[in-house]
C-alpha cells in the first residue's frame, strides 16, 4: 500500500525548514508526502519563560494532538524540544544525522567579556547558569520566541550579546559574522538532532522513516536523553550533557548547575560503545549521588513557587 505521509511541523521558518528536510529525505526513497503546518503554544504565548508555562513538551504537545486525532501521520521536532517520555501511542520513528551541537554568542563587540558588566540574553535555564557559572557579574535577561524573532530582539534591545544553538542559525542561513563558539559551554541533551516521531501502530510510516535514522546520532542522543530523564524526573532545570563516538570508545559530559550558576556537579565518563546500554542512567545516578538529589530538590522547589 503506498500512502501520502503526512508531515506534521510548527509554523517557524526553521521547523519548516526541518520538515522540508525530511520530506525530501521521504521522497528520495520514493514515498509520497504533504506537509502540514501547526501553531503550537509554545509559540504563541511568547511573554512567559518557558519553565513557568508548567508542562514538559511545550514545543511538541500540539503536534502531539494532531497525530493523535489522525491529522497527521509523522512529526518533526527539534529533539532537545521533545520531553523524554513520549506520550502514549506516539513512538521514536528516526533519528536523523546529528548537525553542530555547540551553543554560540552573537554579539556586539567581546569587549564585555572582560569586564564585570554585561548582558546576556536566553530563554534557557541551563545557557543562564552556565553563563553565570563563567561570568558571575554579569546579567541574564529572558529572551523567547523563534530563532528570527530573537535575532530581532537582539538588534532591538542594549544588551551585549545572545545564545543560540548553532544548528538553528545554520540550517536557516541567518548565522552572522559576529558570533563566537561556546565550547566551555555543555549542550541540551540531544542539541543539533531532530526526531521524527509516528504512531506506534502505523507500520507504513516506521517501515519508512527507518530508512532515515543515523545510527551513531541515536547512540549518542539516547546517551544524553536517559541521563537528563534520571536526573529531571519531569522538572525544567540546568542540565547540559553530551555524548560523542570517537574510535569505538564513547566519551560522555554531562552536567547540572544551580539556577544561580554558582554550583555545578559534573560527571565525565569514556567507555566502549559496544557497554553503551546504561551510560546516560550510571552517569546521572553518580551526580545525584554527589549532591545532586539535594541540588534537583532545590531547583523544584524555586520553579515551583
Amino acid at each position: 500500500m503506498s500512502k501520502v505521509i503526512r508531515i506534521g511541523t510548527r509554523d517557524s521558518e526553521l521547523a519548516l525548514w526541518q520538515a522540508k528536510t525530511v520530506q525530501n529525505a521521504l521522497e528520495h526513497t520514493g514515498h509520497k508526502t504533504e506537509l502540514v503546518p501547526v501553531k503550537s503554544t509554545g509559540d504563541l504565548n511568547l511573554d512567559q519563560p518557558l519553565y513557568e508555562m508548567g508542562i514538559t513538551g511545550i514545543f511538541t504537545k500540539t503536534l502531539d494532538v494532531a497525530m493523535i486525532k489522525g491529522e497527521v501521520d509523522i512529526a518533526v521536532h527539534s529533539m532537545k524540544d521533545v520531553p523524554t517520555a513520549l506520550p502514549k501511542g506516539i513512538v521514536e520513528g528516526a533519528v536523523m544525522k546529528r548537525a553542530s551541537n555547540k551553543d554560540i554568542l552573537v554579539h556586539k563587540g567581546v569587549h564585555f567579556l572582560e569586564e564585570k558588566e554585561g548582558t546576556i540574553a536566553t530563554g534557557s535555564l541551563r545557557r543562564k547558569a552556565q553563563w553565570l557559572h563563567k561570568y558571575p557579574d554579569h546579567k541574564v535577561v529572558d529572551l523567547r520566541g523563534n530563532v528570527n524573532t530573537r535575532m530581532q530582539k537582539l538588534d532591538d534591545n542594549d544588551w551585549n550579546g545572545a545564545i543560540f544553538a548553532a544548528a538553528g542559525l545554520e540550517r536557516i542561513e541567518i548565522k552572522p559574522e559576529n558570533f563566537i563558539d561556546l565550547n566551555w559551554m555543555i549542550p541540551a541533551p540531544a542539541q543539533g538532532a531532530m526526531l521524527i516521531v509516528a504512531m506506534e501502530d502505523d507500520e507504513y510510516c516506521r517501515e519508512a522513516l527507518r530508512l532515515l535514522n543515523h545510527k551513531e546520532s541515536e547512540i549518542c542522543v539516547h546517551v544524553e536523553r536517559e541521563f537528563l530523564k534520571v536526573l529531571e524526573g519531569g522538572c525544567t532545570a540546568p542540565i547540559g550533557a553530551l555524548a560523542r563516538i570517537v574510535n569505538d570508545h564513547i566519551h560522555f559530559h554531562g552536567a547540572l548547575f544551580s539556577l544561580d550558576g554558582k554550583h555545578k556537579i559534573d560527571v565525565e565518563k569514556s567507555i566502549p560503545v559496544t557497554e553503551v546500554e546504561n551510560l546516560g542512567k550510571d552517569c546521572a545516578l553518580e551526580i545525584l549521588k554527589n549532591g545532586g538529589k539535594e541540588l534537583m530538590a532545590e531547583i523544584k522547589s524555586v520553579l515551583n513557587n
